[in-house]
């Protein structure tokens, strides 16, 4: 057996220790266990699994495979699974289930959560395990507020955008009195304080403002008591959306509110909603999106693509998942690594421009991605030339009007 020298037996060990350790989970590189694992947690059988569910997974594994074509053999990686669990809209389940993404199942990001209760205990979980949490469905500004943290980022919207542009819209409009209906859990919480502080901003008024049970089937006792409230309600303010949303409407339409002299605002709706109901049940209601798949070429282009995968269009929550997932391989991509902190850094300020958005920014001060949103209006029925095309852009808002200014609360 030959003996090696001093130095010959340190460098042999200097280069096995070097394979071994790896960066920051082993395998030789810089990338944990050699792969990236993104996490879709979503609705997965409830009322938000039209908007968001199975066909969210489909997006970020476009994202993926648009990742891979544009780099090749100079990704980071060729290694990306994308994995997926049901939080059933529960914050219980929501906590369990990130926590078994990150530990278990090695998830390097968790993407999508809609339902603000469930996206508030991960962005809990994500903070504690300092693991990356891009949230696309939850409309909540306490996710940019007094509970942010350093590996939470809101991508899409929130209810500070709804408001500003459906409440103070609709108020401007004329309809200056309004009786607010909403979920009561954390969302529509949060829908209720911004839509009054709009309506009252705007010059208007909120005759009363009833919580609903979350999740409901039936609104009657609600939409009844509209027409006799004094002052009587020009508009009841629905803060409800997805299977909530579809089921107050067909309601609202059965009992001919708007025979009787009461409007109808939506504070948060998808295209998904608009398709179970038709057109004709929503013609004329206004309300703000934050993308829709038939705006431009480039949003249609990637429509279609998404069409032949699933069958369906996309909701906006759909692209935003395949634009927070695109972003976050980016991210790695230009630091090199999946190290958190150093994704955390590659994302902050950086200047959004995909399929999603030309104009976006995701600040610094409270990784909230500010963009241009829309006031959308639904096509009557005989308007709509196609299937699916139920939207009509009335107005853009620019990105710097659309959300709020960052909250002093927020301490990243």
């Amino acid at each position: 057996m030959r003996v090696l020298g001093r130095s010959a037996a340190l460098a042999t060990a200097g280069a096995l220790l070097a394979g071994c350790a790896g960066g920051p989970g082993g395998g030789g590189g810089k990338i944990s266990d050699d792969k990236l694992v993104l996490a879709v947690l979503t609705d997965q059988s409830g009322v938000y699994a039209d908007l968001s569910g199975k066909n969210a997974v489909e997006a970020v594994k476009m994202a993926v495979a648009d990742f891979k074509a544009k780099y090749g053999d100079k990704a980071v990686t060729d290694e990306i699974e994308v994995i997926s669990a049901d939080h059933q809209n529960k914050p219980e389940v929501a906590n369990s289930k990130a926590q078994e993404l990150y530990d278990r199942k090695k998830a390097d990001m968790i993407v999508d959560v809609p339902t603000s209760s469930a996206a508030l205990a991960v962005a809990t979980v994500a903070k504690n395990k300092k693991k990356v949490f891009i949230d696309v469905g939850g409309a909540t500004t306490e996710l940019e507020g007094k509970q942010c943290n350093k590996y939470t980022f809101h991508y899409g919207y929130n209810s500070y955008m709804l408001a500003h542009g459906t409440g103070t819209g609709v108020t401007k409009d004329g309809a200056k009195n309004w009786y607010i209906v909403y979920p009561d859990y954390a969302f529509g919480q949060d829908m209720q304080k911004t839509f009054t502080a709009a309506v009252k901003g705007a010059g208007g008024n909120v005759v009363k403002s009833d919580p609903t049970p979350f999740p409901n089937d039936n609104f009657s006792t609600f939409l009844l008591k509209a027409p006799g409230l004094d002052p009587k309600p020009q508009v009841i303010g629905a803060m409800q959306a997805g299977g909530d949303l579809v089921n107050l409407v067909k309601q609202y339409n059965e009992y001919k509110l708007r025979d009787k002299g009461v409007g109808l605002a939506v504070g948060l709706m998808f295209l998904t909603d608009i398709h179970s109901l038709g057109a004709e049940a929503l013609a004329g209601t206004r309300f703000t999106d934050f993308w829709y798949w038939n705006a431009n070429q480039g949003n249609r282009a990637w429509a279609d693509k998404f069409k032949a995968k699933t069958g369906a269009r996309p909701t906006a929550v759909h692209a935003g998942d395949y634009s927070a997932a695109l972003q976050y391989l980016e991210a790695v991509q230009r630091g090199g690594t999946d190290k958190s902190d150093d994704v955390v850094k590659q994302l902050e300020g950086h200047k959004v421009n995909d399929m999603f958005t030309s104009t976006g920014t995701i600040r610094a001060e409270d990784h909230l991605l500010v963009h241009d949103a829309y006031v959308a209006e639904v096509k009557k029925a005989n308007e709509v030339k196609e299937p699916w095309d139920y939207e009509k852009i009335v107005k853009t808002i620019p990105a710097a009007e659309a959300f709020q200014q960052p909250d002093a609360a927020c301490n990243l």
